[in-house]
């Protein structure tokens, strides 16, 4: 009972103090512990970088670049020859500078040698292969000169760069900074190759009828053999393979046999409807670009230290070139343009039937600036620096241009061979005979002038070329042929000298030039005009400051 009455007590006890603390204001409330913030310490994994190379789906699995920031790396089993590239890709530019770098070849599409083969796959036209694609601003390498691209006859190649962000085909040496200006042979080169005509195969009907037509028209390709091997060839002029615009094509070149090598680019049978505008060639150890047939058309062109000749033309070659800049390295450089008009040719045989087709060679060029030097062949790589050689039946139209080899004393001066013009075999100068063969507004600045036979009614090549309004500079010894440094012979200016001077301010010989362009609203001849639009600017490599590796050997 007394327990009881404690409990009771201490009930009242407590009652009331609670009581009394709350009339005096005082609250007790319950404490709350925030357990939300972790004041503790860790590692954190590291963020996953995301992988940027180009990729493709094949039978189910994807195949991928490697990332080595900032390069892509492509291994063999990602492409090469004999593993060629069969579905579409696309290839990114990279931040940083970054480069797609190939272990291998890139060879887009397959190759065959037979119609039969071809039909069976569904090729017979630019498109029906696989397309390669490049972002504006992208750089692809490879690591030495056994590894080169093919595009071949159905596939395309999409490289669309910009004046601000130009497309690079180079080496992983120019990549890593270890490659001289003039350096070649740091990796194969560019072969293009499409369904259009190349006198290397039978045809029959002709090109003014419309009725071209062959079979089993699968020419080898220079530059390869065995598995590397890649045809070109068809009837179709019009066919394409693709666009090339914005693009600098860096220290190339490879031979594989005499006489057999790899250009900076070599574009077997390309059909016109493959956009190609502002391209260049940088360090070549063969030709710049060389035409094998095909009709594809090029606007603007600059080629800088080619080896072997500039622009090469051959077997049924009917594109044209429009606005053109060649210039050859002080010591090195064979043509600027080396052109022939049937492919094989044997001195013996009869052509008339060819030509009577009119799938011999039938370029047309207009706006080319050659600036040449002039040296021996037994310093060069592989031949006499000299201007625009002619021969084997081909028939061109060339206008508004010059030759111009004086920055420099000619080396064999008397031996003929630094020529500015020569013209070769009886079908070629028969064609200047009857008119087929067109020179007009032209201008040659070089101690040797020509080289070559009399026309067949007897008129030489010089007086040929004079009564067709081409004009002769007369030379001795280096001579500058700028306004800043020579009052007798102004014909370019400009930092650097590569624009042409108005042709209504032009001196030659002392006095005003007997030029008169070869178009009403045309108000110079040659590539670059300072008052016209310098369509070198933002992309090109080598020639302005900022973007070369040394300065052109004729700038003062």
């Amino acid at each position: 009972m007394k327990r009881v009455n404690n409990e009771l007590l201490l009930a009242a006890a407590i009652s009331a103090l609670l009581a009394g603390c709350d009339s005096g204001g005082i609250n007790i409330e319950p404490e709350t512990v925030d357990n939300s913030v972790d004041n503790s310490t860790s590692t954190p994994a590291p963020a996953e970088t995301e992988n940027p190379c180009a990729f493709y789906e094949k039978a189910g699995k994807t195949v991928q670049g490697e990332f080595v920031a900032p390069n892509c790396l492509y291994a063999p089993s990602f492409v090469d020859s004999g593993n060629n590239l069969t579905v579409d890709l696309y290839i990114p530019a990279l931040e940083e500078g970054g480069a797609h770098v190939f272990e291998g070849s890139l060879f887009v599409g397959e190759n065959f040698d037979n119609d039969a083969d071809m039909a069976a796959a569904g090729i017979v036209k630019g498109g029906d292969g696989a397309k390669l694609t490049v972002e504006a601003g992208a750089t692809i390498a490879f690591p030495d000169k056994t590894k080169f691209m093919v595009i071949n006859r159905g596939s395309q190649l999409i490289a669309r760069g910009s004046q601000t962000a130009p497309i690079t085909f180079t080496s992983l040496s120019d990549v890593e900074g270890t490659v001289d200006p003039e350096d070649v042979s740091q990796w194969g080169g560019l072969v293009i190759n499409g369904f259009g005509v190349t006198n290397k195969c039978d045809y029959t009907g002709s090109v003014a009828v419309g009725d071209l037509a062959t079979s089993e028209c699968h020419v080898d390709a220079e530059g390869s053999e065995g598995a590397d091997q890649s045809n070109y060839g068809g009837a179709n002029n019009a066919d394409n393979s693709g666009e090339l615009q914005y693009v600098v094509v860096k220290h190339t070149g490879a031979a594989v046999a005499n006489g057999d090598e790899l250009n900076g680019i070599s574009w077997g049978a390309v059909g016109s409807g493959t956009i190609v505008k502002n391209i260049e060639t940088y360090s070549t150890y063969d030709d710049g670009i060389e035409f094998f047939g095909g009709a594809v058309n090029v606007e603007n062109f600059l080629a800088v230290y080619v080896r072997d000749d500039s622009i090469d033309m051959d077997e049924g070659f009917s594109g044209s070139i429009t606005n053109a800049l060649v210039i050859q390295s002080a010591t090195d450089g064979a043509n600027c343009i080396e052109s022939d008009g049937i492919g094989s040719y044997d001195g013996a045989q009869d052509y008339s039937a060819v030509i009577a087709q009119g799938i011999n060679s039938r370029p047309k060029i207009d706006g080319l600036t050659c600036i040449i030097s002039p040296t021996d062949k037994a310093a060069a790589t592989h031949d006499f620096g000299a201007g625009w050689r002619f021969r084997e039946g081909i028939m061109p139209q060339v206008t508004n241009s010059m030759v111009v080899a004086s920055y420099s004393a000619d080396a064999t001066v008397g031996d003929g061979n630094n020529y500015c013009l020569r013209i070769d075999d009886d079908e070629t100068l028969q064609g200047a005979e009857d008119g087929d063969m067109v020179l007009k507004s032209n201008l040659f600045i070089c101690e040797e002038l020509v080289k070559g036979s009399n026309l067949p009614g007897g008129q030489t090549i010089r007086q040929w070329a004079e009564a067709n309004g081409n004009q002769f500079a007369t030379i001795t010894g280096a001579t500058n042929p700028t306004a800043t440094a020579n009052t007798g012979l102004q014909v370019l200016e400009g930092v650097p000298s590569i624009f042409s001077i108005d042709v209504a301010s032009m001196m030659v010989d002392g006095a005003a030039t007997t030029i008169v362009p070869d178009a009403a609203a045309r108000a110079y001849i040659g590539a670059l005009s300072q008052g016209g639009t310098d369509w070198t600017q933002g992309w090109t490599y080598g020639l302005h400051d900022g973007a070369r590796g040394q300065a052109l050997w004729f700038e003062n």
